[in-house]
């Protein structure tokens, strides 16, 4: 899962990292994980998506559906990516922060953004400055960002998803700061 999109992420940043100690080459690896994520879901790739979840991992859905193991997240992603391969609206991932529990666990908060396949354009700044963004939210459900947290544990080299919290932003404050 280490494909890049041809999408843009926006402005390259550098994510915060914090935590125990841990080489320049996991932060990358972390980071093209997360690239690699996003490749999937840009692209519809179900079995890309899914190499980089642990047999034994957990997944909650920005809905709040709880999936336990690869066989159910496997029968879910099948099921919800492949129609995503038409929407006009995709998304894309940066990585804001990495927190080393240890060095061969990491939790990664994601920047998740909506956006329109031609072109790039991020739906979510319509959000961006107003005082009550609750009548946009309810009109433009496709333009909320997520923040998605992955929980990751390095096993044989491999980073894979443990666990993953994927959140839909609804706190007015963050959704209109940007």
């Amino acid at each position: 899962m280490s494909s890049m999109s041809s999408m843009s992420t926006g402005p390259t940043s550098t994510p915060t990292v914090i935590g125990v100690p841990a080489p320049q080459e996991d932060i990358d690896a972390i980071v093209a994980f997360v690239a690699g994520v996003q490749h999937a879901q840009q692209n519809a790739l179900p079995d890309a998506f899914l190499d980089g979840f642990r047999e034994d991992a957990i997944w909650t859905t920005a809905h709040g559906k709880r999936l336990t193991g690869l066989p159910e997240i496997s029968a879910f992603t099948r099921k919800v990516l492949p129609p995503q391969a038409n929407s006009p609206v995709t998304a894309t991932y940066t990585v804001d922060l990495i927190l080393f529990v240890r060095p061969d666990i990491a939790a990664v908060k994601i920047r998740q953004r909506p956006a329109t396949r031609d072109g790039g354009r991020f739906l979510d700044e319509i959000f961006h400055g107003r005082e009550d963004p609750s009548e946009l939210m309810a009109a433009h459900p496709e333009a909320v960002p997520g923040t998605p947290t992955y929980f990751l544990a390095k096993d044989d080299g491999v980073w894979r998803i443990a666990a993953a919290q994927n959140t839909q932003v609804l706190d007015a404050e963050t959704l209109t700061a940007g």
